[in-house]
């Protein structure tokens, strides 16, 4: 449980706790959807999120607020995540996430939906307990309407053959980095330190937040199913073009186009021609190369922040994230 925070003590023991308020509040008397909230809580993750968010917590001079603030806002970003997951799927009308079977394939789109907005409910309730009066009710708003802006964008452009680079950096913005950057920001906003370095933390976390989206996408291109744990190119099959593909279809996009043609029609075997082809044309290279620009973006600003023993910190986590296919 939560391998990447082994090596920072007060992380892991917050996050303990966080886990133990997420299990606390997830409840409903529906037994459909307590099944489907016992299955989400059990399902620990990564916690980057939260981690991120009490890791820059301790970035600033002094501290704001007590422990038990701290470890509500950090539930709070875990509870958003969740719930965009749960959106996510049944949007995507995914069966497999991670290659374990997703909420709405198990339970039903409508069990689903009532679970995803229960956890919303969650998230502000944990928000107007624990920061009444501040900001950052508006920025977790705002937050969410870019999460929202993100999917809406890869929704609309799904099958879509005219999609650029830029077009994808923007949905990943949305989908992915917005919430590593509330999570960043909102932790060292807790810790009062000066404007610049709030800025600067958003900065950290929205970079973080498109390699990290960015490597995800290229190991697609690179695993297989066994070691993945997610059925290889399944967001071809679903229209959702990622970086790797993108680089390797504007080379030689004549190659291409009888194959993704067919959209959702799209059998395995000609998944695997594309994914060829992807190699060919050195999409995941390409796409490499791009992780590795927003990689050196946030580690260059980590080596900025003055706290140079939370930095370092900060750095390694960073580090663990974004190298993982350098």
């Amino acid at each position: 449980m939560f391998t990447l925070w082994n090596k920072f003590p007060q992380i892991f023991k917050q996050l303990k706790r966080v886990d133990q308020l997420i299990d606390e509040r997830i409840h409903t008397n529906n037994p459909n959807v307590e099944e489907l909230l016992t299955s989400l809580t059990d399902d620990k993750g990564k916690q980057l999120r939260p981690g991120l968010f009490l890791l820059f917590s301790q970035l600033g001079g002094q501290q704001l607020h007590s422990e038990e603030t701290l470890i509500k806002i950090a539930a709070s970003v875990e509870i958003l995540h969740k719930a965009t997951l749960i959106h996510d799927d049944i949007i995507d009308d995914s069966p497999l996430r991670r290659g374990k079977i997703t909420v709405q394939a198990k339970y039903g789109k409508d069990v689903a939906v009532y679970a995803g907005d229960l956890l919303f409910t969650v998230f502000f309730s944990l928000l107007t307990e624990a920061m009444n009066g501040s900001k950052y009710l508006s920025y977790n708003s705002q937050a969410m309407y870019h999460l929202l802006v993100g999917e809406l964008s890869q929704m609309h452009l799904r099958y879509s053959q005219t999609q650029s680079i830029d077009d994808y950096l923007e949905n990943i913005q949305g989908k992915t980095a917005a919430l590593f950057k509330l999570a960043c920001m909102e932790g060292i906003h807790f810790s009062k330190p000066d404007e610049a370095t709030e800025e600067l933390a958003g900065q950290i976390g929205l970079n973080i937040g498109i390699a990290f989206q960015i490597y995800d996408d290229i190991l697609d291109y690179t695993s297989n199913t066994t070691d993945l744990k997610k059925p290889v190119l399944e967001d071809v099959a679903e229209g959702v073009y990622s970086s790797p593909l993108l680089y390797a279809f504007h080379k030689a996009p004549a190659e291409f186009k009888p194959l993704l043609d067919k959209k959702q029609n799209i059998s395995l075997a000609e998944i695997q021609e594309v994914a060829k082809l992807v190699e060919k044309y050195d999409g995941v290279g390409d796409a490499k190369k791009l992780a590795a620009h927003y990689t050196d973006l946030a580690l260059a600003e980590i080596d900025s922040l003055t706290n140079q023993k939370v930095a370092s910190q900060i750095r390694t986590v960073a580090v663990k994230l974004l190298k993982r296919n350098s």
